[in-house]
This record gives structure tokens, sequence and C-alpha cells, in this order.
């Protein structure tokens, strides 16, 4: 072998060697390990609470209605208490009331608050006797007529309910009782539930109209207090009726 291909070959075995010899010694980078990311907070609980009507008589009903998000557990004060995470419910407060609702949450707790105003009793004059206020509820509480076999609300029965309601939020210490009456035909205890069904229908109207429910009390007579006894039409049409007595 020539010393030129000697030298040559030497010289590429020495490079080799030191590559070689370099990439051995480079140091092994370790992998980090991964992560995972942080769990995201919980979201804060949110709620709303409105009145309808804001503003009522003394001794008319109020409802409150409320939502709320992310809220597991949820309380209205004053006087209502534990309640679902929303919802609604009546009031009767006797006077100007702020209800403040209070919802938790796995994000902590939120508020939300409305205020029902009670009026103030109207000045006036006293009935002079109990006959006058008799005269009074006489001349414009108004009893609410239904078809044969029917507790339904018909025009006429809105209009006279309405009649009603303008003067029990008139007088605000005025008491009813609502008294379900049927015409004859039908069976004693049919017309029982039938008297009913129209007492509280009258009753439901009423509430739906700003009359406190705990103004008013239900009773039926069915067909066993007839207005009228004559065995005609007109006659049965007087008997379907529910009625209004001024409680004691």
């Amino acid at each position: 072998m020539q010393a030129g291909t000697i030298r040559k070959f030497t010289l590429l075995l020495g490079i080799a060697t030191v590559f070689a010899f370099i990439g051995g010694c480079k140091k092994q980078v370790a992998t980090a390990p991964p992560t995972h990311a942080a769990p995201a907070p919980a979201a804060q609980p949110t709620a709303t609470l409105a009145a309808s009507p804001a503003q009522i008589n003394n001794g008319d009903t109020a409802t409150l209605s409320w939502t709320s998000t992310d809220a597991t557990d949820a309380d209205i004060e004053p006087g209502v208490g534990k309640v679902a995470v929303q919802g609604s419910t009546p009031v009767n407060p006797t006077n100007s009331t702020t209800y403040t609702i209070t919802v938790t949450g796995t994000g902590g707790t939120a508020t939300a608050s409305t205020r029902v105003t009670v009026n103030a009793a109207a000045p006036g004059v006293p009935p002079a006797s109990n006959q006058s206020m008799s005269e009074l509820f006489e001349q414009n509480v108004k009893d609410a007529y239904f078809d044969f076999n029917k507790a339904d609300i018909r025009g006429d029965a809105r209009d006279a309910l309405a009649k009603t309601a303008e003067f029990l939020r008139s007088y605000p210490q005025v008491r009813v009782t609502i008294e379900g009456h049927c015409d004859e035909r039908g069976s004693t205890e049919y017309n029982i539930g039938l008297g009913e069904r129209r007492a509280q229908a009258a009753k439901n109207y009423l509430i739906s109209l700003g009359i406190g429910a705990g103004r008013m009390d239900t009773v039926s007579w069915g067909k066993e207090r007839p207005f009228c006894t004559e065995h005609t039409e007109e006659c049965w049409q007087q008997n379907r009726r529910a009625h209004f007595v001024a409680a004691q």
C-alpha cells in the first residue's frame, strides 16, 4: 500500500473515531412528564327575584318569582324559607316588605331582592251601621252564574267577579264565603262536588284579580238550597251559581 493512501486511511479513521467519541459523550436529555391542566373553578351562582304585582292593598296577594344558575340551594326571607332553585310562591304581607333570595352553589353565594309595597287603607267615613255595609255589599258583590253541568267562568261571570273584586279591594276588612249551588238535576253527591268546583272557580278567578286567598272561604250546598223552586230552565239558571255571603 502506498504511503499516501495509508495516510488518508489513517486520517479518515481518526476523524471517524473523534465523531464517535463526541456522539457517545452527548448527554441524554430527559423528556419532561406530561402535565395536566388545573380544573376550572366552579361558576359563581346568579339569582333574580321579582314580585307581581309589586304594589297591593292590605289583605291581597303578590307572587314572588325567581330564577338562578349554578345553585344547589335557595332560601327566601322573610317568612318564606327554603325553596327550589327556581319557581314562584304567593305571599300576603301586611306591611311593605323587602324579600331577599340567597342562593348557594359550589362556586359561592348570590342574592337578589324585591319589594312588595302594601298600600295604606284609604281614609274614609266608616259605615254608619251594619246595615249600611250590608247595602254596599248587596249593591256591589255579584254572583257568578254557570252553564249546565259546568264550572267554567263564562263571560258574564267574569264581569260580575270583576265588580266583586273592585268592592273587595275598596274594603280590605271584608271577608266572604263563596257558596257553590246547582240546579235540581243529578244526584245529591254529584251536585255537592259540582258546587264545590264552582265555588273554587270563582275564588281562583278573584285571586287572579289580586284578592287575597285568605279573605275567601268556600262551601258547597249542591242542590240543597235552591234560590228558585220551579222546574224550568229559567229557574234552574238562577240556581247554578257561586253566591257570596259576607263572613261574620
